[in-house]
């Protein structure tokens, strides 16, 4: 007799089950659970029963005849006494997972739950297959072991950015783009204004000036602002009065805006940051009527002409710089890194087809032409996007393109997933069997379903699918 009860027994146990036969009881025994098995008291396994067809391929069918304590690992031997022993005296044992060994793989992990067979000397082990579960853990423990080195990387390269920054020989102040609050401060630019870099962090960058310079100042991060950078300007600020040069570029950090203030003597020499030619040509891109966009190593926005803008909806550059542009393309994972390795392996790409999707969910059939850049802080791309057509919201990727031979499905490759491309080789196939079917039999429907193995129905459909019922009907 079973002594443990359950939480919540049935009611009327005797009314359902005192007519089970033996074939039944088999049946609920092995559908209850992954693997089931039939045991004495000396825990050898007497029969078993598997519903996960792959279990059968890793010997469990050889257990039969052994005891159960020789098909599972060293460390599970003790499990395995302790839950013979449980059901036995209890009449059922608690849940354990017990792991089997496994040739050449890794161990065969199983939950177990023991109960006794009733008036008889049997006992029952319920086992449920954790190979699953355990594959999920393992992906975890990766991703939370990858999240911690990524995060030591990043901690490494902070330690870098502060170590070049304070050691750096040009003045520079790193202000909040908002309020002009001066964030951080290396060395030079402290010894510059005369000051300490923990006096001025925290001050507002006007207030660092002379009265008269303040109005300047606070032009100058206006500009930046809308600009992005400016052009040196001359103010008084060093501590006997000298003039010095300063120039400030803006940049982008999560949603947060900063500037970047760089400052030298009036007699020294500070590199601006964009000529007149060059800024006569950023005016020019920023007009073309085609989208242009720049992106560094990392996929990141760097800068983007109006065009671009519109055709993914958003009213700003600040609203989108520093963000990937791969969010834009609606089949990033394919299309995006297609395009991404040919840039990194030719250099320049032309007339590449893809969709752009905008912020509101709009779709833009476009055609890209690239070019990979190389310099000092590491290789940048820019992007032309030419406007082909727009596409309406149910057109993906795989209706853009209607191959009408096989030949033509090479054209897919890199465009489409692998399930999309056999999907369109199906319809292909059908296609020009149906045709060739009518061909047969002079456009006969009744003939040509004969001949396909179809109903009349059923080829009408797929005529009408294939757009072919319209020249059957003229025939």
């Amino acid at each position: 007799m079973l002594r443990r009860q359950s939480t919540h027994p049935f009611q009327n146990a005797p009314a359902h089950f005192n007519d089970l036969q033996a074939e039944a009881t088999e049946g609920l025994i092995s559908n209850a659970a992954d693997i089931a098995l039939i045991l004495d008291h000396d825990g050898i396994i007497q029969d078993l029963a598997i519903s996960e067809e792959d279990l059968a391929d890793h010997g469990c069918l050889e257990w039969i005849g052994r005891p159960w304590l020789e098909t599972v690992t060293v460390e599970s031997r003790a499990k395995v006494e302790t839950a013979l022993n449980e059901a036995i005296s209890t009449g059922v044992s608690k849940r354990r997972e017990i792991n089997h060994p496994r040739d050449g793989a890794s161990d065969l992990p199983i939950r177990y739950l023991v109960t006794q067979i009733p008036d008889q000397d049997r006992l029952i082990a319920f086992g449920q297959d954790l190979r699953h579960a355990a594959a999920l853990q393992q992906r975890l423990i990766n991703a939370q072991l990858e999240m911690e080195r990524e995060y030591a990387k990043l901690r490494q390269a902070e330690s870098r950015y502060r170590l070049l920054f304070q050691m750096g020989t040009e003045a520079t102040l790193i202000i909040d783009g908002q309020n002009a609050t001066i964030l951080e401060a290396n060395g030079a630019a402290a010894e510059l204004l005369g000051s300490t870099a923990q006096k001025l962090v925290g001050r507002k960058l006007p207030q660092v000036f002379e009265a008269e310079d303040r109005d300047t100042i606070r032009a100058l991060v206006g500009s930046a602002s809308a600009l992005g950078r400016t052009t040196p300007v001359t103010v008084n600020a060093g501590p006997h009065g000298e003039s010095l040069d300063i120039s400030v570029s803006t940049f982008r950090q999560g949603t947060n805006q900063y500037a970047l203030v760089r400052m030298a003597p009036n007699d020294a020499e500070l590199e601006p940051i964009v000529t007149r030619d060059r800024l006569n040509t950023l005016k020019v891109l920023d007009t073309l009527p085609d989208g242009f966009v720049v992106i560094d190593e990392q996929r990141n926005i760097l800068e983007a002409n109006t065009a671009f803008l519109d055709m993914i909806q958003v009213a700003s550059l600040d609203q989108i710089r520093g963000q990937s542009l791969e969010k834009w393309f609606e089949r990033p994972s394919v299309d995006f890194n297609v395009l991404v390795a040919n840039l990194r392996e030719h250099g320049t790409v032309r007339r590449f087809p893809t969709v752009l999707q905008g912020a509101h969910g709009s779709l833009e059939q476009v055609e890209i032409a690239a070019v990979n850049v190389s310099n000092e802080a590491g290789p940048i791309y820019g992007l032309v996007i030419r406007d082909v057509g727009a596409v309406g919201r149910s057109t993906g990727v795989a209706e853009q393109f209607q191959p009408q031979s096989i030949d033509q499905l090479a054209d897919l490759i890199g465009h489409m997933s692998l399930k999309e491309v056999v999907r369109e080789t199906t319809d292909v196939i059908e296609r020009m069997c149906i045709e060739a079917a009518l061909r047969l039999t002079n456009d006969n429907r009744a003939s040509a379903a004969q001949m396909l193995g179809l109903s009349r129905q059923s080829l009408y459909a797929k005529l009408n699918r294939f757009g072919l019922s319209e020249r059957a009907d003229r025939s």
